[in-house]
């Protein structure tokens, strides 16, 4: 508040120009290995280095405002030993990267999605978590994490560009109450509305590590 004098003759202020915002949390190399020609990320934010779980956050970027959020924070689960810059088949971590999604699949039908979608018994699951937590259902709804992989294949091609040792096969999917073996995964709802989200004219890109290595 306050009284100010002398401001009749004054012009109204100039628009303010901003710069285009940034995504929260990231830091300069993990902004610049998002692709100039991608309008939206999915962020994974672990909740540490060493720790199988965290939140997920998708962006989408307008040319001229930037980065801004256009779903809620979603409860998330990674890989039970946390993350790694390193990943090796079997090590119980997930990479930390910034890699793309181009292909969709489960063994439900199709919710609505843009991304190619595969739909078969293939994505049928059984079997206990790290918790006791049922497996079933965790295949629902999958989107292939571009890790080792060949982008434009189902995400059940066992392809593996990098080698066997590398790894691969880490999706996001169905969250089933405990922590997964490379995975992130999400509620079934949140699934679902990822996948309605997605839109391959974005080129959309998961951005997934621990927060510490995410400012990097």
């Amino acid at each position: 508040g306050g009284s100010h004098g002398g401001t009749a003759g004054r012009s109204a202020p100039e628009p303010q120009t901003s710069e285009p915002k940034v995504i929260p949390g990231l830091g300069p190399r993990t902004l610049a290995a998002i692709p100039p020609e991608t309008d939206q990320a999915v962020v994974a934010t672990g909740a540490g280095r060493d720790r199988n779980t965290g939140t997920v956050l998708v962006y989408e970027r307008d040319p001229v405002t930037g980065w801004a959020p256009v779903s809620d924070v979603w409860p998330a689960h990674n890989a039970k030993r946390g993350w790694t810059d390193d990943h090796i088949r079997g090590d119980l971590r997930t990479p930390i990267g910034v890699f793309g999604l181009t292909d969709a699949g489960g063994l439900l039908p199709d919710p609505g999605t843009r991304l190619p979608y595969d739909r078969g018994p293939a994505f049928s699951v059984s079997g206990t978590g790290f918790q006791g937590d049922s497996l079933v259902g965790s295949f629902d709804y999958v989107v292939a994490i571009n890790y080792n992989r060949v982008p434009g294949n189902t995400p059940l091609d066992w392809t593996r560009p990098l080698g066997a040792d590398k790894g691969g096969g880490i999706w996001l999917h169905v969250d089933h109450g405990g922590p997964t073996q490379g995975c992130v995964s999400l509620p079934r709802g949140r699934m679902k509305e990822l996948l309605r989200l997605l839109d391959p004219m974005k080129k959309p890109v998961v951005v997934m590590g621990d927060a510490e290595s995410l400012k990097r």
